[in-house]
């Protein structure tokens, strides 16, 4: 690989951002917490938000989940809210509130992994561990013509050895300095230039030394084993509202989808079903018209949800399941909520 190409490129094209602008692993860690499923444009908003009321771990660490989970909102897999804010109180717990630089000790906290931990040692304190996210794996996919899919075990050990090795040749030559600009170098290198669909190899620092590009195997590089089916579920929300301008919420708990967010009480019909098939706790109510949302993608399931629009003299007077929570329908903003119903509540706006 030709360092030093990559390199000067980087230095010449990178994007100035703000966590790359600041040696400190509690905001490097937070910015790679978000930005993991997310794009950059999206990512730096919510980074200014969450530096902005949380400025230290400890900051965050003191703050309530549902405040998290509110200020998380849009982001979708909102497990790695609840996983950051756990791992800061271990940072607490742990390390006195200083937010570690050691890889080991980065690992072993809540929801990080090793490209996490990875990129936090070696942005902040320049440790030797190869940082291998989806760009990386495409650009060593081409570089090295890889042809072992990235989602198999066997294929994510070929990565990583790869990883190491080219991290190790690259410190070598530079007098084991600098393995978080390499890292940031290939990653950005990934992101701008070796792109997932027409990449710009004329425009590639590495492009004498791609092995992808030299056989005409760019376009089928990395290879994927195939997608996880994505299980069909079928949502019943039930907005309901009184005459007193209230309605009815409740938490999602257990280990499901949306775990710790509120939503209107819900009703799951293993298929399809008409608003009359539905159990109700109550009998007296006004039915107002259903609002059918269309198909609400994740990664592992389909959600076809419809909301039915219920309203009912007073909430307090009736016998409500435990879960539910009747608060004034214009605090329903003060709670985070799912993309999903976020959707259905800002549609008509």
């Amino acid at each position: 690989m030709d360092f030093a190409a990559l390199t000067d490129w980087y230095d010449h094209n990178h994007r100035r951002l703000p966590w790359r602008e600041t040696r400190d692993p509690y905001r490097i860690w937070l910015s790679e917490v978000i930005l993991q499923q997310t794009r950059v444009a999206q990512g730096l908003d919510y980074y200014d938000r969450f530096v902005g009321r949380f400025p230290s771990v400890a900051d965050l660490a003191a703050a309530d989940e549902d405040e998290v989970l509110k200020l998380w909102q849009g982001l979708g897999y909102y497990s790695r809210a609840r996983n950051l804010h756990a791992a800061a109180r271990q940072v607490v717990e742990r390390h006195g509130g200083i937010f570690p630089t050691a890889y080991a000790d980065v690992r072993a906290l809540k929801g990080i992994g090793d490209y996490t931990a990875a990129a936090v040692v070696s942005f902040s304190a320049d440790a030797p561990y190869p940082v291998v996210d989806g760009n990386v794996y495409r650009v060593l996919s081409r570089l090295l013509d890889i042809d072992t899919p990235i989602d198999t075990t066997a294929g994510k050990k070929e990565f990583a050895e790869a990883a190491f090795a080219l991290l190790a040749e690259y410190l070598v030559r530079k007098g084991h300095r600098g393995a978080g600009l390499y890292n940031q170098a290939v990653m950005e290198l990934g992101a701008l230039v070796c792109t997932p669909r027409s990449p710009q190899c004329a425009a590639c620092p590495l492009a004498g030394g791609c092995l992808a590009l030299k056989r005409g195997t760019v376009g089928e590089r990395p290879v994927k084993r195939g997608k996880t089916a994505q299980t069909p579920r079928f949502f019943h929300y039930l907005h309901i509202t009184d005459e007193h301008g209230r309605t009815a919420i409740r938490r999602r708990e257990g280990n499901d989808i949306w775990k710790g967010l509120y939503e209107f009480p819900l009703v799951e019909t293993p298929t399809g079903a008409e608003f009359g098939t539905l159990p109700l706790p109550f009998a007296d109510f006004v039915w107002q018209g259903s609002v059918r949302m269309p198909k609400h993608v994740l990664s592992h399931r389909i959600i076809h949800a419809v909301f039915h629009r219920i309203t009912v003299t007073d909430l307090t007077a009736l016998s409500l399941p435990d879960d539910w929570r009747v608060i004034p329908s214009g605090r329903l903003g003060d709670y985070a909520v799912s993309r999903l119903t976020e959707l259905y509540l800002t549609r008509d706006r």
